[in-house]
């Protein structure tokens, strides 16, 4: 069975980074390698406007010839309706989801649609190898006796 992305959320460390669409790229970059993230909400108010990730930044603004102390965040970002999911989404369908749309963060919206956290693929392929490693010690104990009848 596979964990709930609010399990992941309830874990994590760090707080959602994020900035305002009309911050410059140069700012989101810096809040990026700050936090050391590679990837960073962009929130109008409390409403999710996109999402901008170091793939971005290196198809808007270096391909393009931008300078991003000028680009505004919003100029540059991946605007919404951004794929994402909510907290009772399995992390199995997230993986899914990062693979289908070749994306490496979600955004986790609440049934009120704000924003609830990120979750990256990182953060499912941990959450997926820990639940394997459980599982062979589970299966390990038993073949050796460890569980009780």
């Amino acid at each position: 069975m596979s964990a709930q992305v609010s399990a992941l959320l309830a874990h994590k460390d760090s707080p959602v980074v994020s900035i305002a669409p009309d911050a410059t790229v140069y700012q989101a970059i810096e809040r990026m390698v700050e936090h050391n993230v590679g990837s960073i909400v962009v929130l109008d108010g409390d409403r999710l406007a996109g999402i901008f990730t170091e793939r971005d930044y290196l198809r808007r603004i270096a391909l393009e010839g931008r300078t991003s102390r000028e680009t505004r965040v919003a100029d540059a970002m991946t605007a919404a309706p951004l794929v994402s999911v909510g907290p009772d989404a399995s992390v199995d369908g997230c993986l899914r989801l990062m693979t289908d749309h070749k994306i490496r963060h979600l955004p986790v919206l609440g049934a009120d649609g704000a924003l609830a956290g990120v979750v990256s693929i990182g953060d499912c392929v941990r959450a997926v190898a820990q639940h394997a490693r459980s599982e062979a010690e589970d299966l390990q104990r038993f073949v050796s006796g460890g569980y009780p009848v």
